[in-house]
């Protein structure tokens, strides 16, 4: 009876950990199936128009997502290359150039701000740093770079500028989190072998460490991305919640998660909830596709053959 009844809990538990597994595939199928349902009445009205129309006005009931498609774009893409620098300078200073005894405090700073709430961000800035923005930046590029379209016009305070400058610090701590791990996965053998040769730190760091981190690297750019592209709350306090397209960064804008973070609740028709989730559809999609992407690019990246730099030295250690 012991044999039989532990052959059955394997069974059981066997059983239940395939219905966990298979229903990870479901669930997203499930919620894909009633995003399309609500949305038919949009799609069916304006049909592929939809993205590429720029006009949204629920009071005569048109709709077009061009403008959040685009305000999503500008402040991901922006926020990315940002959070990207900043994250991997802060990580390789953390890792190899500062001292102890200021790592861990600036560590645990940084898992502090990953657990700030997002509307906490949000306050931040609208009463901090949009009133610094004011004073201190935007004079400062509008003298120096005002001759640019991005940075032309007037400043009122909340605007592209101050959304993608809110993204990229709620999405810096994951970045530099994941770059110092990466960083810390280097075996020294790699390190040593180039300081070996007389590198400057730069010439240690830019041999010795990049080629082996990129692909976590990568990884730490699509998480980042993936906040970027879904954050709601933060962006709908600073960006503007205005739908227009406009290279200055000054000026207002709206993206997918803002829109629908603003006005799921207030819609006044059938067309405009329909429209809602198509624009909810939208965001899904967007990122689906970009976590694939993301994918087949991870797995087509070559991986650095240390082996072949380093064959030699280890056989002879093994020989000896």
């Amino acid at each position: 009876m012991g044999k039989l009844s532990q052959k059955f809990n394997d069974h059981l538990f066997t059983l239940l950990a395939y219905l966990c597994a298979l229903s990870l595939p479901f669930l997203l199928v499930f919620a894909a199936l009633e995003l399309l349902k609500n949305c038919l009445p949009s799609a069916a009205q304006f049909g592929i128009y939809f993205i590429f129309n720029r006009d949204w006005n629920p009071v005569a009931g048109r709709f077009g997502a061009l403008p959040f498609l685009y305000g999503t774009a500008m402040s991901s893409g922006i926020s990315l290359v940002l959070a990207s620098f900043l994250g991997l300078g802060t990580a390789l200073f953390l890792t190899e150039f500062s001292p102890q005894w200021i790592q861990k405090p600036l560590i645990m700073l940084l898992q502090i701000m990953s657990a700030v709430p997002s509307v906490v961000w949000g306050l931040w800035a609208m009463f901090e740093l949009i009133p610094w923005l004011q004073k201190y930046v935007v004079p400062f590029l509008k003298q120096n770079l005002g001759f640019l379209p991005f940075f032309q016009g007037d400043f009122y305070g909340v605007s592209m500028f101050s959304g993608c400058l809110i993204i990229t610090i709620m999405i810096l701590p994951i970045m530099i989190s994941i770059a110092i791990e990466m960083i810390r996965s280097v075996p020294s053998l790699y390190k040593e072998a180039v300081f070996a040769l007389g590198s400057t730190p730069w010439e240690s760091v830019k041999i010795g460490i990049l080629p082996f981190i990129k692909k976590g690297l990568f990884g730490a750019a699509i998480l980042g991305l993936g906040r970027a592209i879904g954050e709601a709350m933060a962006v709908t306090m600073v960006i503007g919640n205005k739908p227009e397209i406009s290279l200055s960064l000054f000026s207002p804008a709206y993206t997918l998660s803002s829109v629908l973070a603003n006005e799921f609740a207030e819609s006044t028709s059938k067309l405009h909830v329909s429209a809602l989730y198509e624009i909810a559809l939208l965001l899904g999609g967007i990122t689906i596709v970009v976590n694939i992407l993301a994918q087949i690019l991870i797995h087509g990246l070559e991986p650095l053959d240390f082996t072949k730099l380093f064959g030699k030295e280890r056989t002879k250690e093994n020989s000896t």
